[in-house]
């Protein structure tokens, strides 16, 4: 059985100096009025120039680089360790057609540079890299649009299409991000599109559920029977979600029920089933788990074991974030399961609001930053030993 108290395997690849940086980084993300503090400073701090101390803190904690090439020594040090990277170019909440045909651009240079490499077994994009906010919203809602909005939104639709057929010729799996309730009919109707185009043979294009949400473990049930019915592989990246404050914020204000699951334990119970659903179902589907969740890894290789699927099937990866839950990656890769970590990259100003959601995650997931500091406790007193 996995064991994930194995400090010695967890920190093998940080330096003493990087479990320091590590320990101060997780005790400021656990006080939720230094995170609330730490939003609002951090763009003052780039603007009049510390971005040389966010970039050698925060940054280096949870982020690859600031270029693909930056990221060259993280998959090489992962790789090390049997651990893939899932590329991520970690910018969005754009609003001009430029900077959404450079997000599309960047997006495939991330396919080329994975294409081949063992160890890039994911790329990954955000449809908000590539569209307007106010344009998704607008569509989830089934609104009418006028006849540039249409067009405006043909052009979304091309740019998704073309970064997935640029992944399916390159045989590269790639993730399209889960975002807020308001705008996910969108995301989700242009992933079922590019599952139906280019799942014919195997997982290529992965959607992602967000299982704090009521409805998504009966929404992945009607994707895979979508999927059995019309001969495509259901690519499934199962999450939690990291929009629960913002979530429930609008829907107070806006008088609507949250979509939000009334507790962690639901959500736990939903996530866990929906593990299930995909490894039953896997023969024709593509499944990554991205938790830091102890007990649903755990769950997840005792279902493998239900199921006599090996632990190196290439269908089945775990995936946790870059700078956390290594006790989680590390022990699975040594294992020998496939393990993957996030790896965003771009720049420092443009990744603020990924490591923003980052800390206000650590701080609002109950017993997260805990755990993670009692390991590097460990850890350190045993190097001490």
């Amino acid at each position: 059985m996995v064991s994930f108290d194995n400090t010695e395997n967890a920190f093998k690849a940080k330096s003493t100096g990087d479990l320091n940086r590590s320990y101060w980084l997780f005790k400021m993300v656990g006080n939720p009025a230094m995170v609330k503090f730490g939003a609002k400073l951090a763009p003052i701090g780039l603007a009049i120039g510390f971005k040389g101390l966010i970039k050698n803190t925060i940054f280096k904690q949870f982020v690859g680089g600031e270029t693909i090439t930056e990221c060259d020594r993280t998959i090489k040090e992962l790789g090390k360790y049997n651990i893939g990277t899932i590329l991520d170019y970690s910018v969005e909440g754009k609003e001009s057609e430029i900077d959404f045909d450079a997000c599309c651009k960047e997006t495939i240079e991330t396919i080329h540079k994975a294409k081949g490499d063992q160890f890039i077994p994911f790329c990954v994009f955000k449809v908000t890299g590539l569209a307007r906010l106010d344009l998704l919203e607008k569509v989830s809602a089934k609104k009418s649009l006028t006849e540039a909005e249409s067009k405006e939104f043909e052009n979304v639709r091309q740019r998704v299409h073309l970064i997935c057929k640029e992944a399916h010729a390159a045989n590269q799996s790639i993730f399209i991000d889960a975002e807020e309730s308001w705008i996910q009919p969108a995301i989700d109707e242009l992933a079922d599109e590019n599952m139906f185009e280019f799942n014919k043979e195997k997982a290529i294009v992965y959607n992602t559920f967000q299982l704090y949400r009521k409805d998504r473990l009966e929404f992945l049930k009607t994707t895979i029977a979508k999927g059995k019915a019309n001969g495509f592989h259901v690519g499934a990246k199962l999450v939690r979600g990291a929009y629960m404050e913002k979530e429930r914020a609008r829907a107070i204000v806006k008088k609507y029920p949250s979509p939000i699951q009334d507790s962690k334990e639901k959500s736990d119970i939903d996530y866990n089933a929906a593990l299930d659903e995909c490894v039953k179902n896997i023969d024709m589907m593509g499944l990554c788990a991205g938790t830091h969740n102890e007990k649903s890894s755990l769950l997840l290789v005792e279902l493998l074991n239900k199921y006599a699927v090996s632990a190196t099937d290439k269908r089945i990866f775990f995936s946790q974030l870059l700078g956390m839950s290594d006790h989680i990656s590390y022990n699975l890769a040594l294992a020998n399961y496939n393990v993957a970590k996030y790896v965003p990259y771009g720049p420092v100003k443009e990744v603020l609001p990924y490591l923003m959601r980052r800390a206000q995650e650590n701080t609002s997931v109950k017993g997260q930053t805990g755990r993670e500091l009692s390991l590097i406790i460990k850890e350190k007193q045993r190097r001490r030993q």
